[in-house]
């Protein structure tokens, strides 16, 4: 593969282990470059009205041994590291062992579905796959009500081998950054491609790198190779924040 499109979360696995290099990101039709992640569930389910008073994420914590959750993908984002992170390893717990029921339904869509169908309680999900939804199945997006929204994240990257060629690197920038298609952006609520690099994806590491350096502060019983690893964790997490 020369070149792909991923999400937040991918990018920086495949940075790391497939030298991919992030070149452009996407810009909404109001110029955003970024999106949330979302907490949402039936807007019939009796959480809702205690669900929205305390805070989803709140809630959530408070309530998880009631409640039945799905996440999207382990190497989603906004479907998994973002609510990893902010809802769960802040608060110091372990959604595996925290909910009566947890799955992991493979795609935002799935998971919206499974909450429209009131097959779930809670599920993780993005404003960006609910603006989807709301095209595709009015229906659907009509019962489900968010009750937690995350900080704004990234918006996804594109990217290139690093060991492509400089010229054909070049030609594939020139593409992205001049595509105007709007029949082809219109329907996705894109306007275009922006300029890009690798740094603007460090929260995303640093998201990454803490909830890790948490569930391991959070063991019992550290063995020597937990202990080496939490300061690898930590010194990886310095630098990103040093750059």
């Amino acid at each position: 593969i020369h070149l792909a499109w991923y999400g937040g979360k991918s990018y920086i696995e495949a940075a790391k282990r497939a030298k991919a290099e992030a070149f452009a990101q996407v810009v909404d039709t109001e110029g955003g470059k970024g999106y949330y992640s979302h907490l949402i569930t039936n807007k019939d389910n009796p959480i809702v009205a205690e669900a929205k008073a305390m805070g989803g994420d709140k809630y959530v914590i408070k309530n998880a041994g009631n409640l039945t959750f799905a996440f999207n993908d382990p190497n989603s984002t906004s479907g998994f590291l973002v609510p990893s992170y902010y809802v769960f390893a802040q608060n110091e717990v372990d959604p595996k062992k925290a909910f009566k029921r947890l799955i992991f339904s493979g795609s935002h869509e799935a998971t919206a579905l499974a909450i429209a169908n009131n097959q779930v309680d809670v599920a993780t999900n993005n404003n960006e796959a609910l603006d989807r939804l709301q095209k595709t199945n009015p229906k659907a997006r009509a019962n489900i009500e968010t009750i937690w929204t995350s900080t704004l994240i990234p918006s996804d990257p594109i990217a290139y081998r690093q060991d492509l060629p400089a010229d054909l690197k070049q030609k594939i920038r020139d593409f992205f950054y001049n595509y105007k298609e709007a029949k082809v952006l219109k329907p996705h609520g894109w306007s275009g491609f922006a300029q890009a690099d690798d740094k603007i994806w460090n929260p995303v590491r640093e998201l990454d790198l803490a909830k890790k350096i948490l569930e391991l502060e959070n063991k019992e019983n550290m063995t020597a190779e937990d202990k080496q690893q939490l300061e690898e964790f930590r010194q990886q997490l310095n630098a990103i924040k040093s750059n």
